[in-house]
């Protein structure tokens, strides 16, 4: 079974993220912000993560960031989740080892569409 770790400062977007994310038969885990989701891939990369732009503690631009540049950091795939949504964001994301964006709020169709596009799914 793939992994993913939802990344997101609020509990209501990992929860249902994560019922979207068990429909697709993936074991999920959460964190809160970019520092707890660092900690938890230095324990164990996951082979998704779906990431919040705008959070406390470690945004999700520094995450991803620090992500790639673990041991391992280049594996995951991530995706973007966020209110960010002008072109100039998308391609900061992108050009830092973003794999996708998807834009908030979402819904199963879109997380599956896009993570068909990344052959997750």
């Amino acid at each position: 079974m793939k992994t993913c770790l939802i990344v997101d400062d609020s509990n209501v977007i990992r929860k249902v993220a994560r019922r979207i994310l068990e429909d697709l038969n993936f074991s999920a885990d959460e964190a809160a912000d970019g520092q707890e989701a660092l900690d938890k891939c230095r324990q164990e990369m996951p082979d998704v993560i779906l990431l919040d732009w705008n959070m406390p503690v470690m945004d999700g631009m520094e995450f991803l960031i620090a992500l790639r540049q673990e041991d391992g950091g280049k594996d995951p795939k991530v995706v973007f989740c966020t209110t960010e949504n002008d072109v100039s964001h998308i391609m900061k994301a992108m050009r830092s080892g973003a794999n996708e964006y998807i834009m908030k709020p979402f819904d199963k169709e879109i997380v599956e569409a896009k993570f068909t596009e990344i052959g997750l799914v």
